[in-house]
């Protein structure tokens, strides 16, 4: 009976008190007599499944899935101790590892107590990318855990911005929640877009602790807090470890380091090349400017400087831009060394198209959000399947490493019918939660918003990435200033990603980019927002 709730539960499929009895296999009297006792020792809960309360579902409880995943974990180990092996991530099973690793093991999410009470169910929108995908692969078990159903929409990221924009023009917003980039948070606040959280919730419902640092400030504005972490990506460096050890090349920790392992890897006749970046003309391009000047410890304005780089929390003052200065022509004339060790068409290369080479063994190194890496981690016909190592951003001359932190928060629309606002809440914490955030993983995520989940034990078996972005965060290299969330922030990514793209194909000198770009960044910041 057990094994059929549970079963169902993964699957998304509706387990009724007939059901059980049906799959237990013994006389009914017996099975209701066991479901019975189940139910007293609260291992399985009733939901009600119709408005009068007279019909139930059936779920299991928090205690047995958390009991569930401890027995599963402990089956894995002694099947590794009796017929060997030790799986991707090694095993941990002497000294006591295995029951130190269960105490870290989150279960599978639970059912709401109450399903959601929304007419025409939960409506979501979010960016096409591949985590916020496998959200919807998961739809038929997510509608299962909030008990509704659920309509997601999804855009390349402009038309995200452009369409989250219009409903915030409509009398009453067509979505419930709606997927923000960090940057957008300031304009978006600034423009009536979003709720304050604190408003319409208790914030410690969230653990507000458990989320990496850098992903939760970047979710405030003022001190408020706008949305809820559902992906912490920072951008990295991916490389082929294969290929270094081969050439006895270390890993770069430095820009000067890069450029000399992309020389030497560097070989077009053979079809083989340096690095791939994102250089596609407007807000591509613009971003990794943008990144590349933090790589040299330059912030596009002028913020205070503090302990791990600059203060991005207070940005609704008077800045100033700081494109056209030496650490910006460094980030420039850095982009230029780039292009000579870069795939033939990488002024077309954009998110995806930048992956996909090395994903193909074609290039030595990428720059890339951790959401990428299933485009090569789980094709094992890739030869960077098992063969990639992951770095934050060499630093420049007299600068740290920085990882910039990318990503997506969940926030709730300012427009959004008050009515609908509490089970709103309920489905934003139900996503975001780590129960959640695991499952996403199992199923194919490399983003992870939360401390727990990178640290659980099934969640570090799956892929390094997890061990190394939490490392990351411990050393204070996750940071969210490269990208300062202003309210003028997008029409500056595409002024940058005009600008350079200019440079990279020689219209214009690195003195003359830098110029334009800062003077027209300035007339930007001049503009009101509203």
């Amino acid at each position: 009976m057990s094994l059929h709730l549970l079963r169902c539960h993964l699957q998304g499929k509706t387990v009724t008190a007939s059901t059980m009895v049906s799959a237990s296999g013994v006389p009914y009297a017996t099975a209701t007599r066991k479901l019975a006792e189940m139910q007293r020792q609260g291992l399985i809960e009733q939901r009600p499944r119709s408005r009068t309360g007279r019909s139930f579902s059936l779920h299991p409880s928090e205690s047995m899935l958390t009991f569930w995943a401890q027995l599963s974990d402990r089956i894995c180990r002694l099947g590794q101790q009796t017929f060997g092996g030790t799986g991707p991530g090694g095993s941990d099973y002497f000294f006591g590892g295995s029951y130190m690793g269960t105490r870290g093991l989150i279960p599978p999410p639970s059912v709401l107590p109450q399903p959601l009470r929304l007419p025409g169910g939960l409506r979501v929108l979010v960016h096409g990318d591949p985590t916020f995908m496998v959200m919807d692969a998961l739809k038929r078990q997510i509608e299962q855990i909030v008990g509704t159903r659920i309509h997601q929409r999804a855009f390349s990221i402009d038309r995200l911005r452009e369409e989250a924009l219009r409903n915030a023009a409509r009398p009453q917003s067509r979505y419930d929640l709606i997927a923000v980039d960090l940057p957008w948070i300031g304009e978006f606040v600034t423009r009536g877009v979003l709720r304050p959280l604190d408003e319409v919730m208790d914030v410690a419902r969230l653990d507000p602790g458990d989320f990496h640092t850098a992903g939760w400030r970047g979710a405030h504005w003022m001190g408020r807090p706008y949305g809820v972490p559902s992906q912490t990506t920072p951008e990295l460096l991916f490389y082929r470890k294969d290929w270094f050890a081969e050439a006895g090349i270390a890993a770069p920790g430095t820009t000067d380091a890069m450029l000399a392992a992309a020389r030497h890897f560097h070989a077009p006749r053979r079809g083989r090349y340096g690095i791939a970046w994102n250089a596609a003309r407007g807000t591509a391009l613009g971003h990794t400017f943008m990144m590349v000047c933090a790589d040299f410890g330059q912030p596009l304005i002028d913020m205070p400087r503090i302990a791990g780089g600059y203060d991005a929390d207070r940005l609704d003052r008077d800045t100033q831009v700081t494109i056209d200065t030496d650490r910006g022509r460094a980030a420039a004339e850095f982009l230029l060394e780039l292009l000579a060790l870069a795939p033939p068409d990488i002024l077309s290369m954009s998110w995806y198209e930048r992956v996909r080479p090395y994903a193909e063994g074609k290039v030595a190194m990428a720059y890339g959000y951790t959401l990428l890496a299933p485009y090569f981690e789980l094709d094992p016909s890739s030869s960077a399947h098992g063969n990639t190592g992951y770095l934050p951003h060499p630093a420049g001359p007299g600068a740290d490493p920085v990882a910039p932190v990318g990503g997506y928060v969940l926030g709730i629309p300012a427009n959004l019918p008050p009515e609908r606002v509490p089970e709103a809440v309920e489905a934003l914490i139900a996503f975001t939660s780590p129960e959640a955030q695991k499952l996403y993983v199992q199923n194919g995520s490399r983003t992870n918003p939360r401390y727990s989940v990178g640290a659980d034990p099934e969640v570090r078996r799956l892929s390094p990435i997890f061990e190394a972005v939490d490392q990351m965060s411990w050393r204070d290299e996750l940071q969210f200033w490269p990208r300062p969330p202003i309210p003028q922030i997008s029409r500056i990514f595409q002024i940058c990603g005009e600008e350079f793209h200019d440079m990279l194909r020689g219209v214009t000198r690195p003195g003359d980019a830098l110029a334009r770009a800062q003077a027209r960044a300035e007339d930007t910041l001049r503009e009101t927002i509203t």
